[in-house]
């Protein structure tokens, strides 16, 4: 007996017709879609304060135009997290297009994430697990919208439903959360955002699915004739986005990231199984939405000679300003020069560097019309060739993202049936609070031999993805002989060298050897989050490409 599980959506504003694609595409049991992230909901619970009657994923109401019809034709179940801050409106909503598609859709909601907000937070949410999908499932429900789930839950879910899985299975359950992790970021784990991207055609990388088996194996895969492709690199880059140790919690069990075996199942199968599993924490991860004031931006173009002198001046030029003006001073002022010129250029952008100037302040008026006029007014006065990529606006809301935890038994879990049946989903039976993994041995080290300067990317894979203010850098090989280099190589203290940016913040270092993997976790580098885009690269997306970039005493042989 094998669950088809696809997915059709990594973030809200991924491909739109992936969902007509999946569902026309193969077989499929259940097609699944991942609309939130931290971001997501700062951006939902806005359109909430605006609009009481939205705050849920509308592109996805818009997919179901097509895809309930194609669904229900096909015997697909629907599982989405697009209900956000709203999952009763959005299947109300729901119920409403199917009654004018003439669709006999049944429509059921998961709801209880939702916790009691302080004043200026926008939203706060418990990540719930797969328990409420599963009720609705067995209820009858052909389509099940959720709030804020795990990622993962849109996986176990269906697969506690279908193969009858009891809350106590935890190697079960813990193969179908690696299963929905590697689903979760669509096309990432079919050749998108890949390190080795230069050996595939990945121009439009099909989305995966999972085939499941009831003992919690399963078979990452794609559908037949589409782009991209599936190998250990691909599921094995993907299992590092956005994780940490060997332990990896979630609500409904705690999977053990070190127990994953990966193996090539033929040309775009890999086969996942191995994977262990423990009771779940006795808390849920909570994220909390909040304003955390204004910001602002300015880059100056500083072309061709003396770029630095130019930066100087301007600088001195705005902060002179700005110490004239102290009632107005934003708190926060930030400056980031990035040489992008070359000497001798052909063309003038690449003649020119950009310098980034950003304010932050809890007063719009502080980032708004007194830095910007400061900035104009010297259009005439200061370097010469002064010029900025955009007249400087308003100062503009940023959110700020915290994590909290509160304890399971405190929230909610409401699976509402297609009948409005609201039935309670009771808390694990068991928990476990986490605590370290033993740390593994490290391989045996490769001998003494000629090395040579080159990047670390010709030999070591990376993805790097972003958690509230913290960042992860995943890195990987291919073969044995290039982890029992890169394990005792790539230390903490030589990642940082690697990295100056991370000299401030906490790194933790975690291996994974059954992956040839080393895992990353670089507290408080972006700052308070996406949303306060306090970073070049505020969600991490390329700071693993900047460490694969990064030259380092590559052993010959491994060449």
């Amino acid at each position: 007996m094998i669950l088809r599980i696809g997915n059709a959506s990594g973030f809200y504003g991924d491909r739109f017709d992936a969902v007509r694609e999946m569902l026309t595409g193969g077989g499929l049991d259940v097609l699944t879609g991942d609309y939130l992230a931290e971001l997501t909901m700062l951006i939902l619970g806005r359109d909430l304060l605006k609009d009481p009657t939205t705050g849920y994923a509308k592109t996805f109401l818009r997919q179901m135009e097509e895809g309930l019809g194609l669904a229900h034709e096909r015997g697909v179940r629907i599982v989405a997290n697009a209900g956000g801050l709203n999952p009763a409106g959005l299947a109300d909503a729901l119920r409403a297009l199917a009654e004018r598609l003439g669709v006999p859709a049944r429509i059921a909601h998961v709801e209880g994430d939702r916790l009691p907000a302080e004043k200026g937070v926008l939203a706060a949410n418990a990540y719930l697990g797969g328990a409420g999908i599963a009720a609705c499932l067995d209820a009858g429900a052909d389509v099940v919208v959720t709030g804020r789930v795990t990622d993962a839950a849109l996986v176990t879910g269906p697969a506690q439903w279908f193969f009858g899985w009891g809350p106590e299975e935890y190697d079960r359950l813990a193969g179908a959360v690696v299963a929905g992790h590697v689903l979760e970021c669509g096309t990432q784990a079919t050749g998108g955002n890949y390190a080795f991207f230069t050996g595939h055609d990945v121009r439009r990388p099909g989305f995966p699915l999972a085939e499941l088996h009831e003992d919690g194996s399963a078979v990452i895969t794609k559908h037949p004739g589409t782009g991209g492709l599936v190998d250990t690199g691909t599921v094995t880059a993907q299992l590092l986005y956005e994780t940490a140790g060997a332990r990896y919690a979630g609500p409904d069990v705690t999977a053990r990231l070190d127990t994953v075996r990966l193996t090539q199942d033929g040309p775009d199968r890999v086969r996942i199984d191995g994977v262990r599993g423990e009771a779940p924490p006795p808390t849920l991860k909570a994220g909390l939405c909040r304003l955390g004031g204004f910001r602002n931006e300015v880059v100056f173009v500083l072309t061709g000679l003396d770029i630095d002198a130019k930066a100087a001046l301007v600088r001195a030029q705005i902060e002179d300003a700005l110490e004239r003006e102290a009632k107005s001073r934003p708190a926060q002022v930030r400056w980031e020069l990035a040489r992008t010129d070359h000497p001798d250029a052909d063309t003038q952008e690449t003649a020119s560097a950009l310098l980034r100037l950003v304010v932050r302040d809890q007063d719009p008026e502080a980032v708004g019309r007194a830095l910007t006029a400061a900035a104009i007014e010297l259009a005439l006065a200061s370097y010469p060739g002064f010029h900025v990529t955009a007249p400087p606006g308003k100062g503009a809301p940023y959110g700020v993202f915290e994590t909290a935890y509160v304890p399971a038994g405190e929230v909610p879990h409401t699976a509402v049936l297609p009948d409005g049946t609201r039935a309670p989903v009771p808390v694990p039976p068991r928990t476990r609070p986490l605590a370290p993994v033993p740390r593994p041995p490290l391989p045996e080290p490769l001998p003494d031999g000629p090395v040579r300067r080159a990047p670390l990317g010709l030999v070591a894979g990376a993805r790097s993805g972003d958690k509230g203010g913290d960042a992860n850098v995943g890195v990987w090989v291919r073969d044995d002989r290039a982890w029992r280099w890169l394990a005792h190589y790539l230390t903490t203290d030589r990642f940082r060298r690697l990295l100056p940016e991370t000299a401030g913040s906490s790194v933790e270092r975690h291996l994974l050897p059954d992956l040839r993997a080393v895992n990353f976790t670089v507290t408080g580098l972006l700052g308070e989050g996406v949303a306060s885009r306090s970073r070049f690269d505020p969600q991490a997306k390329g700071l693993g490409e900047w460490l694969r970039s990064r030259h380092v005493d590559l052993p010959e042989e491994l060449l």
